[in-house]
């Protein structure tokens, strides 16, 4: 009985160490200068759009045979999360332990208590807008969901609230997948087909799964058939703190298996486990892995507002591709009108679509992959009178090929600045010590700067609260130092070389004693990570001033100074 309660109280103290950990994620404020420049990077694609696209589009009616035409909501709306699952694996309490809080029109049970769409956005005031005129809004960037009817306005709403986090995503909670022909029959929409309009304009993806219930009912498989080619798809098994580690073990085997035959891919799936709510863990073993994944799948989201940029110039690139060789079949259609005769040409015209189309791609060199389905575009034709399009001029053409082959371009380069100014940006590097560095014993891979006061420290308070949990986890010695030798598996999960290990190892161990102390730790795992994502290109030889804490500078010096005794 002593050692349940020992359990409980480690629990709670551990939840209690990182209550507000999903806050300090989302509002770092390391990011408030990368937003910025995201900021500047969409306001440059919107105005590409505006004055480049747009007035083609226009002109051939790109929107009413594809999608209809961009506003300023859908370049400006925060990066969207669509939450989907079978009924009752925890959608909902979810988003609750996102936003640290309750929302309004929130239901939890264990029966199929969330019958509609739910939008969760930032808001001045908190307020409930039903679908209807939510669609109805422009200022949001839910205006193409009226082609689903009112019968569907009528399963969607919408929750404003003034919650930090909702300034950075958009949530967006679904009916609990269901099982049975009956069910399916009994929805007033078509729920595959919804999934899909919110999956092409979500940044990410997350399909809860409990870990009591594995099964993939016959609506949960028609919905990943939509899903099943996208890169935003992630896996979230969620209550997995009811099982302990051998069942744990074998239930993740059990889904990953249940999910390769459903999507049916030789790519893995990132699986997140955990148990995401705001209660202490009923079975406390797998606390440290529960922390990991929790982590991981907090950075993930707060990565959110970069991918959701690229996102969106990647949708634009397509689009552009699109009314590109929109504007070629069009113009290429009128051209084969004369004087008299213009409706029986046109019903010439559409019954040899096909023919017209390799025409086109041959005439211009443009790739067969880049055309509409055929016989989708003769029927949306049959709508208009071609004859009437304008003429396609070739300075048109000249204009979408610069915005592809330069100003596109152009604002991809700056985005990957954004991600290098975190740890160059106005930092000074520091001139190498001419005599170079001792290679410590400690070192688990094998193989003196000059420093002034006044520096601030690169990694931020909530960054060190991240490394400290992962530090804590470890196997550390009595005096709470970690060894080379307990170090190594962790920073092995890395997957970088064994020599780039060992190069962050020497700049790591600043003191030479062959353990590193919470600090030098969190130095260590900064710069694994600025590798892995690419931030960084390789150890640097010397560490910028801004990576060395402040704490360690002075041992530094101390250190120099004995070299010249």
């Amino acid at each position: 009985m002593k050692k349940k309660n020992t359990k409980r109280e480690y629990s709670e103290s551990r939840e209690e160490k990182l209550s507000g950990l999903v806050g300090k994620y989302m509002n770092d404020p390391s990011m408030k200068e990368e937003i910025k420049q995201i900021d500047v990077v969409l306001e440059s694609v919107k105005d590409l759009y505006k004055k480049k696209l747009k007035p083609l589009e226009k002109a051939y009616r790109f929107g009413e045979f594809y999608s209809p035409m961009l506003t300023d909501a859908d370049f400006d709306a925060a990066p969207m999360v669509l939450l989907l699952g079978q009924y009752s694996v925890g959608k909902t309490t979810f988003i609750k332990y996102l936003l640290e809080r309750e929302f309004l029109g929130m239901r939890i049970g264990p029966e199929p208590t969330t019958d509609r769409f739910m939008c969760i956005m930032h808001g001045k005031n908190e307020r409930l807008i039903p679908g209807n005129a939510l669609a109805a809004d422009g200022d949001k960037p839910f205006q193409g969901l009226s082609k689903f009817g009112v019968s569907f306005l009528n399963h969607i709403e919408c929750a404003e609230m003034k919650t930090p986090i909702l300034e950075k995503i958009t949530l967006i909670d679904t009916p609990g997948v269901l099982a049975g022909e009956k069910q399916r029959v009994g929805r007033a929409y078509d729920f595959p087909r919804v999934v899909e309009w919110f999956t092409q304009r979500c940044d990410r993806i997350l399909i809860l799964f409990d870990a009591h219930k594995l099964d993939v009912s016959d609506e949960m498989k028609r919905v990943i058939m939509v899903l099943k080619d996208s890169e935003k798809v992630r896996v979230v098994l969620n209550k997995a703190d009811q099982i302990d580690s051998q069942q744990l073990m074998r239930v993740y085997g059990a889904l990953m298996w249940s999910l390769g035959k459903v999507f049916g891919r030789p790519e893995v799936l990132r699986v997140y486990i955990g148990s995401f709510w705001d209660e202490p863990y009923k079975n406390t073993e797998n606390i440290p892995l529960f922390q990991r994944e929790r982590e991981d799948l907090l950075s993930d989201l707060s990565s959110l507002p970069r991918n959701s940029t690229l996102r969106k110039i990647n949708e634009l690139v397509k689009r552009t591709r699109y009314a590109k060789v929109h504007a070629y079949i069009c113009n290429h259609l009128r051209n084969q009108f004369g004087f008299f005769s213009k409706q029986s040409t046109q019903e010439k015209l559409l019954k040899k679509m096909l023919e017209h189309f390799k025409t086109v791609s041959k005439q211009h060199s443009l790739p067969p992959g880049d055309f509409p389905d055929v016989n989708k575009f003769r029927e949306t034709l049959k709508r208009f009178e071609v004859w009437k399009f304008p003429k396609l001029y070739e300075g048109q053409m000249n204009t979408l090929e610069k915005v592809l082959s330069k100003e596109i371009p152009a604002l991809l380069k700056i985005l990957p600045l954004v991600e290098r100014k975190k740890i160059a940006g106005g930092i000074d590097t520091i001139e190498e010590d001419e005599k170079g560095g001792s290679t410590g014993t400690g070192n688990p891979f094998g193989s003196a700067h000059k420093y002034s006061a006044g520096v601030p420290w690169a990694i931020s308070n909530q960054m060190k609260v991240k490394y400290n949990n992962i530090f804590n986890e470890q196997k550390l010695t009595s005096g709470g130092k970690l060894t080379g030798e307990n170090a190594k598996p962790f920073m092995l999960k890395s997957c970088l070389r064994a020599a780039t290990l060992g190069a962050i190892w020497e700049r790591s161990d600043m003191d030479k004693d062959g353990c590193l102390d919470d600090e030098e730790f969190a130095v260590c795992v900064y710069l694994i990570e600025a590798i892995k994502n690419g931030i960084m290109k390789d150890v640097p030889d010397a560490l910028p001033l801004a990576l060395i804490p402040p704490s360690k500078r002075s041992l530094v010096k101390a250190a120099e100074n004995e070299d010249f005794v």
